[in-house]
């Protein structure tokens, strides 16, 4: 299965978020900090212009410590960018976010005279929660389903700082199927979009290569089954997805298992890596049994 996403109101987006930029001082993009490269979007750099940008590696209570850390490095490797690694619902953790911002943008944040600042992030990726931190109270509108946010609305703080928040954006064409299945299992992507039977099995592939202790400890299991069907069939005996004559509920095997990971209940994982070879990626989808389509076989490299 191939997953394709881009709901027309996001195109509309990327020309509201191109106008935007020339009105504002500093980017603040929201990143999942598990999956920072396929949670980015990538058009942002041709928008840019190169205005300052801070990269908020949100959901970091969920994320692998030391992948997250490899990302920091590699973000601010580019001119004019920093990286944050926070909780968007953790107070004293924005502040330090709104430290960061007049760090990089000195000669504003007085009266009359405040931070414009642009937030912008993928769907579902916790723009939201960020900017009601922000504020203090509830200003933009969070969902548990992605593109809850539809136009751009001005937010004035108390601290100097004026947001711009954006409608959720992803990429216009997900030729990456590696990365777009990342974001499905992350929670990103609408559930209309993709297969969930699908998606789990992915999932349970890249734990079987990258966090194979995790699952045998949260799912009881003596030794690692041979195939990423088998985990999701394992899965579904532990928490009892079983349908009658004890033949496993696979659907609802793989949902509870992606539900079970986008919660952190298994430990603390990130799905991708800086420097991830293209050979791994492509053999991560075929151990998988994902036929994406001869075009999507190998997905292009992350960057290191």
């Amino acid at each position: 299965m191939t997953i394709r996403w881009y709901p027309g109101h996001m195109s509309k987006a990327l020309e509201q978020i191109s106008e935007l930029v020339r009105k504002i001082d500093l980017i603040i993009e929201v990143l999942d900090a598990r999956l920072p490269y396929s949670s980015s979007n990538h058009l942002l750099e041709q928008v840019r212009r190169n205005k300052p940008c801070i990269k908020v590696l949100n959901k970091n209570d969920l994320a692998d410590p030391a992948v997250t850390k490899a990302w920091v490095q590699h973000f601010q490797k580019s001119a004019g960018v920093r990286a944050l690694p926070l909780v968007a619902k953790n107070i004293p953790e924005t502040k330090s976010l709104v430290k960061l911002c007049k760090q990089l943008v000195p000669h504003r944040g007085n009266p009359g005279y405040p931070i414009r600042t642009m937030v912008v992030g993928i769907p579902n990726v916790g723009k939201s929660t960020l900017i009601n931190t922000l504020a203090g109270r509830s200003i933009a509108k969070v969902g548990d389903r992605p593109a809850v946010t539809m136009r751009p609305q001005q937010i004035p703080l108390n601290n100097g700082i004026l947001i711009f928040d954006t409608p959720g954006l992803l990429w216009p064409a997900m030729n990456d199927q590696g990365g777009a299945y990342r974001l499905a299992a992350s929670g990103a992507i609408g559930a209309n979009a993709l297969d969930y039977t699908n998606v789990g099995v992915f999932a349970a592939a890249y734990m079987m290569r990258r966090y194979p202790e995790l699952v045998k400890e949260r799912y009881k299991l003596a030794e690692l089954p041979e195939s990423p069907h088998e985990v999701i069939e394992a899965v579904g005996r532990c928490l009892g997805c079983i349908m009658s004559g004890g033949v496993v509920d696979v659907h609802r095997a793989a949902e509870t298992f992606l539900r079970e990971l986008r919660a952190g209940k298994a430990g603390r994982i990130s799905f991708e890596e800086p420097g991830t070879p293209e050979d791994v990626e492509a053999e991560l989808l075929r151990f998988a049994g994902i036929d994406t389509g001869e075009e999507h076989q190998q997905a292009p490299t992350v960057p290191e």
